[in-house]
């Protein structure tokens, strides 16, 4: 079993923050965001580079607990 807990965390954190900025992209194009322009921006800056680092996360926990 490679999937540890730990790794689903990450994996769980990636898919949240790729929600994240999927809806951000869209609120940003609808053109009136309900949080405002700039804290959609931010959360979208944060959440692209924080999808890539949890699932990168991820994937290394995977491969260190593989038999």
């Amino acid at each position: 079993m490679y999937l540890t807990p730990k790794s689903g965390l990450f994996l769980g954190g990636s898919c949240v923050s790729a929600i994240a900025a999927v809806g951000s992209i869209f609120e940003l194009s609808y053109g009136q965001p309900d949080f405002g322009f700039t804290a959609t921006a931010i959360i979208l800056a944060l959440s692209i580079p924080l999808t890539g680092l949890f699932f990168i996360a991820a994937v290394k926990d995977a491969r260190a607990n593989m038999k």
